[in-house]
């Protein structure tokens, strides 16, 4: 029977390991923003609201090259936000939080269309029938607005996951290729398929890869059914 365990080689379960953790805290650093930024497109009427819109899913648009090469310039040594961050020790350039921060910026327009959405779906009416008993916003948004589009907090924390563990253009430009510290799964890949015989390894990191993918997309589906499934019985 063949050993499971050993069907990927240490350099693979290295940047496989590194892109499970990168996209965890992406993904769950920018959830908080990104209820939030849903939160206002969704419900708030106020000036600059389409600027807002197209910052969040600028991401979507500009070549990540271009994304991860203006990080650079916000984040890096030299940076104006960078600079400041090394004064309490903080470094993000060519460090693994630096690729976590690339692929949260990357992925966040997808978590903030998925969560819109959900809001979106929210009846207004029973937000409005829960102020109406004394409640404030906040205790309205955490009891009532929150719990209804949970299974949307849950579907765009997901595909930003899934969007994280394949991120690889701002990644590569922002933090570089360092085994170990910045190579995740699509770093591996394109450093594999660099040298003679790395066919094979960079051939198993694209299984997994799909893998993954696929099942954060499956997983998405069913609670987008889920969401569907509410709204038509509300």
């Amino acid at each position: 029977m063949e050993d499971w365990s050993n069907w990927l080689g240490p350099a693979e379960w290295q940047a496989v390991r590194l892109s499970l953790r990168v996209s965890l805290v992406a993904t769950l650093a920018s959830l908080p923003l990104g209820i939030l930024a849903a939160y206002a497109l969704a419900r708030w009427t106020f000036w600059g609201k389409p600027l807002l819109n197209g910052l969040v899913h600028l991401p979507l648009i500009l070549p990540p090259v271009v994304t991860g090469y203006l990080l650079l310039l916000t984040f890096g040594r030299r940076g104006a936000v960078g600079e400041f961050l090394e004064q309490f020790g903080i470094v993000l350039s060519f460090r693994w939080t630096g690729a976590a921060l690339a692929a949260a910026v990357m992925a966040f327009p997808l978590m903030v269309r998925a969560i819109r959405l959900a809001l979106e779906a929210v009846d207004p009416k029973l937000e409005a029938a829960a102020r109406t008993l004394g409640a404030s916003p906040a205790w309205v948004f955490a009891t009532v607005t929150l719990p209804l589009a949970l299974p949307g907090v849950v579907a765009g924390s997901i595909l930003a996951f899934a969007k994280a563990m394949g991120e690889f253009g701002a990644t590569i430009t922002f933090v570089s290729n360092i085994p170990g510290e910045t190579q995740t799964i699509p770093s591996a890949i394109y450093a594999f398929l660099q040298v003679p015989g790395g066919e094979a390894a960079a051939g198993r990191l694209v299984i997994v890869s799909v893998a993954l993918a696929m099942g954060a997309l499956l997983l998405s589906e069913l609670l987008a059914r889920r969401v569907a499934r509410r709204v038509a019985g509300a």
